[in-house]
């Protein structure tokens, strides 16, 4: 319901994405706990950039062949981003397709949509000269580059990781929304 929002000129925000090859890591370490967290952070990092908050998720799983212990993890890391993000997790689709995807193999991919007050919409148009560039600290490697990750560990492929590097490749994407929604209430962004 957008009336509870209180908005003269709602702009509906939305994105779509995934985690890209980070899945193989999760597979490759036979952890999957995390990897809800960054399928929520890649899409509502996307709409806060644009001064939108996050109203709700839908994510859609597809696998091989339903794994319940597997998919439980990858929701319930779901749950766990949308809480961190204050949005409501809506629905989603889990795909079981034997003989697209190999044995254990699975991919994911989120939506999600969010709403903001027209003029305050952060566009480029809002950036100008002598702005202060600020950096927000991330959590680690986020769900991008992962491609550069799987290529040393193929090559460290029967050498055991150290317990702090799995835990460091498996960190979840940092999700944005709480600590910029406080910026951006008190207008102090231009751009993100």
């Amino acid at each position: 319901d957008l009336s509870k929002l209180k908005l003269k000129n709602p702009i509906i925000v939305s994105s779509t994405d995934g985690v890209g090859t980070k899945i193989e890591v999760a597979n490759y370490l036979k952890k999957y706990g995390t990897i809800g967290i960054d399928l929520v952070a890649m899409c509502v990092n996307d709409i806060i950039v644009q001064g939108a908050k996050p109203i709700f998720f839908l994510d859609y799983i597809a696998i091989n062949k339903l794994e319940l212990n597997k998919v439980k993890k990858i929701l319930k890391g779901i749950v766990t981003g949308c809480k961190l993000s204050d949005c409501s997790l809506v629905g989603g689709e889990t795909a079981e397709m034997p003989g697209t995807y190999e044995k254990n193999k699975f991919d994911l991919a989120g939506f999600a949509v969010g709403v903001v007050e027209k003029k305050n919409l952060l566009t480029k148009n809002k950036i100008k000269p002598n702005d202060i560039i600020l950096a927000v600290p991330s959590s680690g490697l986020h769900s991008n580059g992962f491609s550069l990750v799987r290529h040393i560990l193929k090559r460290k492929k029967n050498a055991s990781l150290p317990k702090e590097i799995k835990k460091e490749l498996l960190k979840p994407t940092k999700i944005y929304v709480k600590e910029l929604n406080k910026i951006i209430k008190k207008k102090l962004i231009n751009g993100c």
